[in-house]
């Protein structure tokens, strides 16, 4: 449900527009060094900027560490963090629960929880829970530090030349309308024999913790679904020494599931943001019939701008959660 993991157990909660959103850490080894400075790069990288096209939302993410620590040290128990909402709108979305917005959970959560769910910005199937996730990878990143994260955005609406970004976002904020986009994921030094057979593979971890990232659609590792156009003469990665480096990576750094010790490198396929400032005809139940609706409320031109990081962040989690399975992670 709201929990992800084995030996590195991560259980996210609060709502986009409740008083807070946190996570607690379960399986933290004692001893790690950490502090609230820590957080701050990557809460950064996902932080918004309205001028660059993301929400003109700003929470100050400034974590809060409420267990877990002593002396600047993990103490082996839940590593719990909590980051307060600021800035919450939740009259923006109060007419959704009778005209719920399309491409959005608010229909389904609403069936789901019989209209007891939290309507604001999407309760907690909105974006803003991806900082719990960010969150809880800066904690996972401490057990994997010859790992080297290279993360980029590398298509937004279709095209893939970066010099053009810009101007197609200002054409989106112009318009008010969205894009969607590809965020590609590397990491370097991952042990060889890093994962599990089957269902607890590299692969199926970390697609699992991907796509509960709101607004992904696709992940793909390596080739991906090119390796489905392609043969195995051209697809096949030939091992050239004997560390097992290839000289292609049309595997992504997996064989079986499990790190073969190449760069592993994924792609994960993001949406248009389906909250637009244009007006929009969808069902309105207490019409009873389809009428136009404008959203109101602040939202991302592209959900990939800060989506990249929380990519990023999946599979750092995932990586450590195999990571203490297998006895490698660092330890204090």
């Amino acid at each position: 449900m709201n929990s992800f993991g084995h030996s590195f157990r991560i259980t996210v909660f609060g709502e986009s527009h409740g008083p807070v959103v946190g996570v607690t850490v379960d399986g933290m080894p004692a001893g790690i060094p950490l502090c609230e400075q820590d957080f701050d790069a990557d809460l950064a990288r996902r932080r918004s900027d309205a001028s660059a096209g993301t929400t003109p939302r700003r929470e100050p993410d400034r974590p809060e560490i409420v267990s877990g620590l002593y002396n600047g040290h993990t103490d082996g128990t839940p590593l719990t963090l909590l980051f307060r909402n600021t800035t919450t709108k939740p009259q923006d979305y109060a007419p959704l629960a009778r005209h719920p917005r399309p491409s959005h959970a608010d229909l389904a959560a609403a069936r789901k929880y019989g209209g007891f769910n939290h309507p604001g910005g999407g309760g907690m199937f909105s974006g803003r829970m991806t900082v719990a996730l960010v969150a809880a990878a800066t904690a996972a990143k401490k057990l994997l530090p010859g790992v080297l994260f290279s993360t980029t955005i590398t298509e937004i609406g279709g095209i893939q030349d970066p010099a053009r970004f810009d101007a197609l976002l200002t054409e989106l904020r112009t318009a008010g309308d969205s894009a969607g986009g590809v965020v590609e994921v590397r990491a370097q030094g991952v042990a060889a024999g890093t994962g599990e057979p089957f269902f607890d593979s590299v692969e199926s971890l970390a697609a699992h913790l991907l796509f509960s990232i709101p607004g992904v659609k696709g992940v793909e590792f390596g080739a991906g679904f090119g390796a489905a156009r392609s043969r195995g003469s051209r697809n096949n990665d030939p091992i050239i020494d004997r560390r097992g480096t290839t000289a292609t990576n049309n595997d992504g750094g997996l064989n079986g599931g499990i790190a073969n010790g190449n760069e592993i490198v994924l792609r994960v396929a993001f949406k248009p943001a389906p909250s637009i400032a244009l007006p929009q005809e969808t069902f309105d139940f207490e019409r009873d019939r389809p009428a136009p609706l404008t959203i109101a409320g602040r939202h991302d031109a592209c959900i990939a701008l800060r989506g990249a990081v929380v990519a990023e962040a999946a599979l750092a989690c995932a990586l450590a959660d195999l990571t203490l399975r297998a006895g490698n992670a660092v330890t204090g």
